[in-house]
């Protein structure tokens, strides 16, 4: 018997008394927030369904769109929803990695003259974190935060931090101001969960906001609808979901389709990419597939969840070459033909 048959065994049956009381508070607290975030943000429904399955999938989300789209409005929104602490840094050129990680003083007893090293914590430590245009700081300073998003812990000085679960960087980027930017590296784009694009709103929508902000002199008050605890119970949720043979090797298949060399790989991956997503990807799409489902109250992951997620989860890991620029093909149409 091979290992993923004795661990589909040992995994407890969504069926169980106690897990259908973990769903039924699952699906009654995910409708509370929605309701909380409808309160203060208007449209957006998909790109804050994208922001729920990076929490309930434990990952980080970085959110591509215009000034004034609300980005940050909407980022401070869930948090206060979640009943979860919430820090916001604006990501500017001379931003150090200290001012992200924290970083230890000397303090003196006043008693005793003894001096000694005392580490005064970053706002890292948070449970979600805005970093806000992380491309407009160098490389250096986006390092600070890789380890954070792996690991769940900072080093400074050599003395290992831990972050309190759960953790979540949500990072935006304007994807128009390019001058005076560094765009981030691919390793660190491949901790993203997801790369989310935050666009217009409809006419309707826009009339609505208008209208509300030009009334009123605050926005309403969110109320915390679930805890730190509830989550990583909800995270743990999400991976009891059970994924069939077919649909996980179809998963597999989607994404070894993005690399150019793959046998089944569509005419324009091989084409206009340059590299492909790695196995990571696959690993992302398959437990975001896992929340996508549990949210919409099934027990099983679908095709439907696999295409529904395939670009948030791979637009940010494929390359492309020279050739898609000088065609004017983007990313996103080659992902369709992928996800087909």
């Amino acid at each position: 018997m091979n290992d993923r048959a004795t661990k589909k065994e040992q995994a407890p049956s969504l069926e169980s008394d106690e897990m259908r009381a973990t769903v039924k508070l699952f699906a009654a607290k995910l409708g509370a927030i929605r309701e909380q975030v409808r309160k203060v943000i208007v449209g957006q429904d998909e790109v804050v369904e994208h922001l729920l399955l990076t929490l309930l999938v434990g990952g980080h989300c970085l959110i591509t769109g215009m000034p004034g789209t609300a980005k940050t409005l909407l980022v401070r929104t869930l948090a206060n929803a979640l009943g979860l602490t919430f820090k916001r840094v604006q990501f500017t050129p001379d931003l150090m990695p200290t001012d992200v990680t924290g970083t230890d003083i000397i303090e003196e007893d006043i008693t005793t003259g003894h001096r000694k090293w005392t580490f005064v914590p970053g706002p890292i430590f948070t449970h979600v974190l805005l970093a806000d245009e992380i491309n407009r700081t160098p490389p250096k300073t986006q390092a600070a935060l890789l380890e954070a998003m792996q690991e769940l812990s900072v080093t400074v000085r050599g003395s290992t931090h831990q972050l309190a679960p759960p953790f979540f960087v949500l990072a935006t980027q304007n994807p128009i101001e390019l001058e005076g930017t560094y765009p981030l590296p691919e390793a660190q784009l491949d901790r993203f969960l997801f790369n989310v694009l935050l666009d217009y709103l409809s006419a309707d929508d826009e009339l609505t906001v208008v209208d509300r902000n030009a009334s009123r002199m605050a926005l309403p008050e969110v109320d915390a609808c679930t805890n730190a605890e509830e989550i990583l119970k909800f995270q743990w949720l999400v991976r009891q979901v059970p994924i069939a043979d077919d649909v996980l090797r179809r998963a597999v298949a989607m994404v070894r389709a993005t690399r150019p060399h793959e046998a089944n790989a569509p005419e324009s991956v091989r084409k206009y990419v340059r590299y492909g997503a790695s196995v990571r990807a696959t690993q992302f799409l398959c437990v975001a597939a896992k929340a996508r489902a549990l949210m919409a109250g099934r027990y099983h992951v679908t095709d439907d969840d696999l295409r529904a997620l395939a670009l948030p989860v791979l637009r940010h890991r494929v390359l492309t070459n020279y050739q898609a620029e000088s065609d004017g093909v983007g990313v996103d149409a080659i992902l369709r033909d992928v996800a087909k």
